[in-house]
């Protein structure tokens, strides 16, 4: 009776702890499960960072690369652009060529403006610089120039005129004669005076006009 008794106690006890020991495996599972769902979702997120990180570091380096394309391509054409220039200068000394010594100093010449070919292109730009405003300041010389040649032109339509009335003034005074005459003087002094007003503006004129010594004798030898 005790054993059976004990055997009752011991089977309800392995029971008991049996169901605890179930019960604690559960729990260790659900904290083993919960743990692993936490790492998933940890390394999931960490997976999504590198992802794009790496992503990111792939775009960055595809335009990159783009971009040394670019400047690889832009600088064979500027390699190209300096062998073509290079063979256009041996091209134009080997035309240069006359005598042997002569060649060979201008060979020697072409070599040291190879060797210093950006000074002279830097140099080349200037000249171009220069050369567009001298071309400027000419064109602004030819436009002063014409307009003083269309007042000259309209000083001698004045003198021209002057003349005219001069002349008419001395057929008119050969004509008339006492008070009229003596009138007809007084009118000729005034005419002279305009006349010589005239040639006094017709003179500054010329002085503007920046013409040279023999062309401005030349026009005032015309104009006399």
């Amino acid at each position: 009776e005790i054993e059976a008794q004990y055997t009752k106690k011991m089977q309800a006890l392995r029971e008991e702890l049996d169901l605890q020991r179930k019960t604690e495996v559960h729990e260790v599972e659900e904290r083993k499960n919960n743990h692993i769902n936490e790492l998933m979702r940890n390394h999931e997120k960490a997976f999504n960072d590198i992802k794009s990180y790496y992503n990111d570091i792939t775009l960055n380096n595809l335009a990159l690369i783009s971009l040394l394309k670019e400047q690889l391509e832009e600088m064979k054409k500027r390699e190209n652009r300096m062998e073509k220039e290079k063979e256009d200068v041996l091209l134009e000394n080997k035309q240069l060529k006359e005598p042997l010594q002569q060649a060979q100093e201008q060979v020697a010449e072409l070599q040291k403006k190879l060797v210093h070919y950006d000074k002279d292109k830097e140099a080349l730009m200037n000249t171009r610089a220069h050369l567009k405003v001298t071309q400027k300041e000419l064109k602004d010389l030819q436009w002063e120039h014409e307009v003083l040649e269309q007042r000259f032109s309209k000083v001698q339509e004045e003198r021209d005129e002057l003349y005219q009335k001069f002349t008419k003034a001395i057929n008119e005074v050969q004509q008339k004669t006492g008070f009229k005459n003596l009138l007809l003087e007084r009118k000729l002094k005034g005419l002279l005076g305009v006349l010589e007003k005239k040639e006094v503006e017709l003179t500054e004129v010329l002085t503007a006009s920046n013409l040279e010594p023999g062309a401005i004798s030349l026009v005032s030898h015309k104009l006399e």
